[in-house]
C-alpha cells in the first residue's frame, strides 16, 4: 500500500500539470489575433475667420451725419430721504434641550416668522423679523405649553 501511495502523489501532480498546460494551450488557440493598424494622430487646426455681426456693421456706418440711437437710462436717487426701518425683535430663550429647540423652530414655522438662531453655551438667542408684536406675544404664550420661557425685546446693534 505504501508503494502505491508513494507513486500515486507524484502521478497526480504530473496529471494536474499536464491538464493545466493543455487547458492554457486550448484557451490561447481559441483566441484569434486581430492585427490592428497603428493609430494616427490627425491634427486639424481650424482658423476661424472673424464673423461679421450686425453690431460691427452699425458701428462702421455713417450716412449723412446720422448715427444710430443708443438707449439711455436716467436714474435719479434722492439720498436725503430716510428709509423707515423694520423693527427687529429679540426673543431670548435660555437653556433649551434639543426637544425644546425643535418645538421652538416648529412654532416659528407655524407662525410664519423669519428668524436667525444663534446658539452658544448660555442658550439660544433668536432674532425675529416682525412688525406685529401681538403675534410675538402669542408665540410666547404658546411656548409656555412646551415649558419654554422666552422674553421679547427690541434688538439694538452694538455699533
Amino acid at each position: 500500500m505504501r508503494k502505491i501511495l508513494r507513486w500515486f502523489t507524484p502521478l497526480i501532480a504530473v496529471g494536474v500539470a499536464v491538464f493545466i498546460v493543455f487547458f492554457l494551450i486550448s484557451i490561447n488557440l481559441s483566441k484569434t489575433s486581430v492585427s490592428l493598424a497603428p493609430l494616427k494622430h490627425k491634427s486639424n487646426l481650424a482658423v476661424e475667420e472673424p464673423q461679421q455681426t450686425w453690431l460691427n456693421h452699425f458701428s462702421k456706418t455713417e450716412k449723412l451725419g446720422y448715427f444710430y440711437p443708443v438707449n439711455e437710462v436716467l436714474i435719479k436717487v434722492d439720498l436725503n430721504e430716510k428709509i423707515a426701518e423694520k423693527p427687529i425683535y429679540r426673543l431670548l430663550a435660555l437653556q433649551l434641550d434639543p426637544y425644546q429647540l425643535f418645538c421652538l423652530k416648529e412654532e416659528l414655522k407655524h407662525h410664519k416668522l423669519e428668524y436667525y438662531l444663534k446658539k452658544d453655551k448660555n442658550g439660544a438667542e433668536l432674532l425675529i423679523y416682525s412688525k406685529d408684536r401681538d403675534k410675538l406675544n402669542s408665540l410666547v404664550q404658546v411656548l409656555k405649553n412646551y415649558q419654554i420661557s422666552a422674553n421679547i425685546g427690541l434688538y439694538k446693534e452694538d455699533t
